[in-house]
């Protein structure tokens, strides 16, 4: 009988200690939703109440803001599932030439410091004439996300014995038949695992965002115009679960596909 080894006291306080400062400022966030004061963060609250929830959701501005971010993070996903998984097709079997240095080029735009990455886009921008608008913003988010994809497509690719591609050609069936039945049922949580991720980290990005989106105004850029409002602060409170959540479901849904696997779930920007 295997006896089962305990993690040491000591470990389990350290990795508690962790988490409950990682998620404190979320508790924080959350509880100052519900407060009845507008302007200081008293502790405790003086009072509870619900009435942030209606006045969020009465601000047109808000819902316009969130769904220009739903678009953007649905197109450049879109974006980065074509081009991140046509890569990794390219570069998951064969070496070559110039191979790493590819790779080192598509995951420079998630590994730079965002405002390095937001100078690069605005200029490029500027070179191509133009203007900053939500195409600008869709392609600043695909540069980045475009690596999300890469690293899981890649990943579960390097696992598919080329064996099968070949049997399946040799009884008959065409490439794209090939593709259809056998490559991409291979791959397919990996895609889902890497839209939901790449759609979770374009959905919330902001640094970028400022340099590319011109007078376009994503749920993050408006975050940044009301932490000047005192008054808003429970407002943004409020918006901020919701963005928790838009957030939340899609990076557990990719970590439960991805979850005992060797596949890459993707990297932290």
């Amino acid at each position: 009988m295997r006896s089962e080894t305990k993690t040491p006291l000591g470990l389990r306080l350290t990795s508690g200690a962790g988490l409950l400062f990682l998620h404190f400022p979320i508790a924080i966030i959350a509880l100052y939703a519900f407060t009845t004061e507008d302007r200081t963060y008293q502790f405790p609250p003086p009072g509870l109440t619900l009435r942030w929830f209606a006045s969020a959701f009465a601000r047109s501005d808000m819902w316009q803001a969130l769904w220009l971010s739903l678009r953007v993070g649905a197109l450049a996903t879109l974006l980065a599932l074509l081009l991140g998984t046509m890569v990794a097709a390219a570069m998951f079997r064969r070496g070559f030439y110039g191979k790493d240095a590819l790779t080192l080029l598509l995951t420079l735009p998630i590994a730079l410091p965002g405002i390095i990455t937001g100078i690069a886009l605005l200029s490029s921008i500027k070179l191509a004439g133009l203007t900053p608008s939500m195409l600008t913003i869709v392609l600043g988010h695909a540069t980045f996300c475009i690596v999300i994809v890469y690293n899981n497509v890649v990943a579960r690719l390097r696992r598919l014995p080329y064996s099968m591609v070949e049997a399946s050609l040799d009884l008959g069936a065409d490439p794209l038949q090939t593709f259809r039945l056998v490559v991409f049922p291979h791959m397919a949580t990996s895609l889902l695992a890497g839209g939901l991720l790449a759609f979770a980290l374009s959905f919330d990005e902001i640094i970028v965002t400022l340099f590319t989106a011109g007078t376009e105004q994503t749920l993050p850029i408006w975050f940044y115009a009301e932490l000047f409002r005192p008054r808003e602060r429970p407002i943004t409170n409020v918006v901020a679960l919701l963005v928790i959540a838009v957030t939340t479901v899609p990076i557990l849904l990719a970590y439960r596909l991805t979850r005992g696997s060797d596949d890459v779930a993707g990297l932290g920007k």
